[in-house]
């Protein structure tokens, strides 16, 4: 399928949404709505795609570029500055882009369930000319509040009747509903879209108003039915973004299941779409992979870790860990109760224990953090060992300073590096340490006072202080 266009609506004000944000920029596994639809468009063979922006339109052009600025993908904002209807978002679309041409599919930013092989399914309806347009249409268990088709003897549509329309009997018989998505042939399209008019008593410019602008020029427009119907499902309230996000979240966790991934409770772990698990992999209750994760074979991933675009290897524990925009290698073990802040990166077979928390630092293969420390802008050998309660103090109130710490470097318990630091290979530092000078290799660094004791002192004192009370 070539020069297929995608139009996505993007402009509502969504008000039952009852939010300070645009509708689409809600997000469903931490994902924002509009990304869902724009990266099915560009997966299911879109070569571009148009987001009509309105409501809130710096806070979707934003999502936009962030997102696609330094993709293949060509994706572009149009503004609809009024708001006058589905049909004129189009026409606004179609000025400004010049698109008279090709397959063009509009979909609506709220339809998160969309998969690529539905929109390039969709696309292909019109593109062999014997359709000009096609209405996305589904079998909903309760169709109520959905258009409902009546398609002709020849399969082609007859009419759209809104839900309020309806007789008693068409609310109860028709059930091929309208999810109001739409492709058309784009030279028709471009050619008839003024023909839409606003007489209605709304005064706006329905798009499904094309759909007999087109019949009466004599063009076929048929029905492309989804036989999944929750891929036409839209978000317009907070319940429904809950909704939709557990038929995602559900959908996903199927996917994965189906490759090998073990799910302790598929219904407490949320994947994102752009996730990835390797087999034998198991994924324990409150999991949350968020972004873009990649994460190996024959892991444990949870209970309670939240990994935010962060990728681990094969054979890692990841458990009760907050990671974001980290990177583990193999047989990486993490927590519980780890936090890899930006910028960790840690070899094969390193540890990150209970409390620890790494900031844009390197771990060394085999080194280990077993414990109540805090390591930042460390570049550490392999073989380290550092004791309980040791900290890389990187900061003097107005710069970051880096550390480096060789291979077998042995660090006891409750030691302070003050950064810059360096500890050469095969080192000790005793514990209780405060290490502000370069440690050399193989050497013993004790950065501490000397230990002094008074015999009979801790008696008086205490007696002193009961005659006080």
């Amino acid at each position: 399928m070539a020069n297929a266009t995608a139009i996505i609506l993007a402009a509502g004000e969504g008000t039952r949404m009852k939010s300070n944000h645009a509708k689409v920029s809600h997000k469903i596994l931490g994902k924002p709505m509009i990304r869902w639809v724009a990266d099915a468009a560009i997966a299911g063979g879109c070569d571009r795609v148009v987001i009509v922006v309105g409501s809130h339109a710096d806070e979707v052009r934003a999502i936009a570029e962030a997102a696609y600025a330094d993709s293949d993908a060509h994706v572009e904002c149009v503004e609809q500055t009024e708001r006058l209807g589905t049909g004129h978002a189009v026409k606004v679309a179609l000025e400004a882009t010049g698109i008279d041409a090709g397959p063009v599919v509009v979909l609506n930013g709220d339809l998160p369930l969309v998969t690529a092989e539905t929109i390039r399914a969709f696309a292909e309806s019109v593109s062999d000319g014997k359709a000009a347009a096609t209405a996305f249409t589904i079998t909903p268990p309760d169709p109520f509040g959905y258009g409902r088709i009546v398609l002709a003897a020849d399969g082609t549509i007859e009419r759209n009747i809104e839900q309020k329309d309806c007789t008693p009997e068409q609310a109860a018989s028709l059930t091929e509903c309208n999810a109001g998505c739409y492709a058309f042939d784009g030279a028709l399209l471009a050619a008839h879209i003024g023909e839409v008019g606003c007489d209605n008593a709304q005064g706006e410019y329905y798009l499904p108003d094309m759909l007999q602008i087109l019949k009466a020029r004599g063009h076929a427009v048929r029905a492309f039915h989804c036989d999944d119907y929750r891929e036409g499902l839209g978000v317009n309230s907070r319940a429904q973004l809950a909704q939709l996000t557990a038929i995602a979240r559900d959908r996903i966790n199927e996917q994965l299941m189906a490759q090998g991934v073990t799910f302790i409770d598929p219904a407490q772990a949320w994947i994102g779409p752009d996730c990835t698990i390797g087999r034998d992999t198991v994924v324990w209750p409150q999991t949350h992979l968020i972004g873009e994760c990649h994460v190996g074979a024959d892991c444990q991933l949870g209970p309670n870790t939240r990994l935010t675009n962060t990728s681990a290897g094969d054979g890692c524990v990841i458990d009760e860990t907050v990671a974001i925009d980290a990177k583990l290698e193999n047989a990486v073990d993490c927590g519980p109760r780890a936090y890899l802040r930006p910028g960790t990166h840690m070899l094969n077979g390193s540890k990150a224990g209970t409390h620890v928390e790494i900031k844009k630092s390197t771990i060394g293969e085999g080194s280990k953090v077993p414990h109540l420390s805090y390591i930042g802008d460390t570049t550490m050998g392999s073989g380290v060992n550092m004791g309980a309660g040791s900290i890389t103090c990187n900061y003097d109130g107005v710069h970051k300073h880096k550390t480096h710490i060789g291979n077998d470097v042995f660090v006891g318990s409750d030691t302070m590096i003050v950064a810059p630091g360096e500890i050469g290979d095969g080192a000790l530092v005793a514990a209780g340490s405060v290490v502000t000078e370069p440690v050399p290799a193989d050497a013993l660094s004790v950065g501490r006072a000397r230990q002094k004791n008074i015999e009979g002192w801790a008696h008086k004192h205490f007696e002193a202080l009961r005659v006080q009370k």
